[in-house]
């Protein structure tokens, strides 16, 4: 049967005290409404709705315009009011699954099995807190069958004592929840039109409602304060590092590292305290990341150590370099097998051949690098005239002195030479030896400046 999702991201979050609606703060990397799409992804939905509502133009300018339907909820009036706004884009023969923009860490796993149930019937999923405080409790009769949920402003002092709480994810039939969402009163303390109050109604015409309690309820934990974001933040941080160490990765400290996207990386990798990934990063077998560093969307090959302080983004590591401390590769950065980048060096859209070394206190930006090309410190390529970028080409087995200024567009062919403090404007042929330097003078009998009493 096909499957509708509807998520709920409507709400203003007053108590995150921010400007940004709730459901685009992130855990992550990655805002909690996307950490809900991207889990109805993996159900191979059919369809997925948000409803959105307060900063709706935020919310919808964060989502590409294939990814859902869009339904605005004008005024916040209760769960049940937010997914009768969505009820007309639901297909009839399909099951309606009901998720929260605000509940990031739900898994596909727990899902499915509630997705079954829902096949026969209304499907609510549970789960079993010591503290329940502020959520509605499930109300079961005497052989344990389900028969309500009573919002915690509205229970009893015997039901503030139950501790199966409702997460508010439902699965139905689409045709169940058309024929009783509209019936749904706001008979309670809020005021409100509360989703779950389908449930009794099914009942009442003969229909069971299945359960299904969440084996992890850290799940099904919502987000209403910045105090709550951070607590979720943490325990995904925790979670993405133990797939890391039980695929063979070693970390300094398993709390004292963050990763804000999808990080893939071979056998013994070893961590060091306090580095930052983002995006999609892949580290090879034995890749050693020192501590303080940031990679961001970048490949690191096997064997190479990415030393400390260095920050890596957009860029291509070969095997058995070496980075940093210190560094910086920007956008472009295409370093092949073996290559050294020391320390304070920053290069951007730059290719250095196999063996190549920036070893210290340079800026390569726009350049095609040979096999094992030494360059000295100090030196730059200056690739901007102001108005265009232009490309530095050195050949095989050049070497660069210190202190070197190269102009772009500028080609130092194989074997070429640079001499030390020279600011290299022309073709360098294969072999030649290029000195582009003031003359020296040495000035006899020179006398230093004395201050002034």
């Amino acid at each position: 049967m096909k499957i509708n999702v509807v998520i709920l991201a409507a709400g203003q979050g007053s108590r995150m005290n921010s400007e940004l609606p709730k459901v685009l703060h992130t855990v992550g990397g990655k805002t909690m409404l996307a950490h809900v799409l991207a889990t109805a992804t993996e159900l191979a939905s059919t369809q997925t709705c948000v409803v959105i509502g307060h900063g709706g133009d935020q919310v919808r300018a964060s989502l590409n315009q294939n990814t859902a339907l869009l339904v605005e909820q004008s005024e916040q009036k209760g769960t049940g009011h937010a997914v009768l706004q969505a009820l007309p884009q639901l297909e009839l023969d399909s099951i309606a699954l009901v998720l929260y923009g605000d509940v990031p860490l739900l898994q596909p796993s727990t899902l499915r099995p509630l997705l079954d149930l829902a096949r026969q019937g209304p499907a609510l999923l549970t789960a079993k807190m010591s503290d329940p405080s502020g959520y509605g409790r499930v109300v079961r009769d005497q052989t344990g069958q389900f028969v309500s949920v009573v919002e915690h402003k509205d229970a009893t002092a015997e039901q503030l004592a139950l501790t199966e709480i409702n997460t508010g994810v439902l699965a139905i039939p689409t045709s169940l929840l058309n024929t009783y969402l509209p019936k749904v009163g706001n008979q309670n303390s809020q005021g409100e039109y509360y989703l779950p109050d389908v449930l009794p109604l099914a009942i009442a015409d003969g229909h069971v409602v299945n359960t299904v309690c969440a084996s992890d309820p850290i799940e099904t934990e919502g987000v209403n304060t910045r105090e709550q974001l951070a607590r979720l933040e943490r325990i995904y941080q925790h979670r993405q590092v133990l797939a890391l160490m039980a695929a063979g990765v070693s970390f300094a400290d398993p709390q004292r590292v963050d990763i804000r996207g999808t990080v893939r990386a071979g056998k013994d990798c070893f961590v060091d305290i306090n580095a930052v990934f983002e995006g999609e990063v892949t580290l090879g077998d034995g890749v050693v990341i020192e501590p303080n560093c940031v990679i961001r969307s970048s490949t690191i090959g096997p064997f190479t150590r990415v030393c400390a302080m260095s920050h890596i983004e957009q860029a291509q590591v070969g095997a058995h370099a070496s980075v940093g401390p210190f560094a910086r590769l920007r956008a472009g950065t295409r370093l092949a097998d073996k290559t050294k980048i020391g320390n304070f060096v920053e290069t951007k859209n730059a290719a250095l051949g196999v063996g190549s070394k920036v070893n210290h206190l340079s800026y390569v930006g726009d350049a095609q690098i040979g096999i094992d090309v030494n360059i000295g410190a100090g030196t730059i390529t200056c690739n901007y005239d102001g108005a265009n970028k232009h490309t530095t080409e050195l050949g095989d087995h050049v070497f660069i002195g210190s202190n070197s200024t190269l102009v772009a567009p500028l080609s130092i062919e194989s074997h070429g030479f640079v001499g030390a403090g020279s600011v290299v404007t022309k073709t360098v042929k294969q072999g030649d030896l290029a000195i582009a330097r003031g003359q020296q003078r040495n000035i006899s009998g020179w006398k230093r400046p004395k201050k002034k009493d």
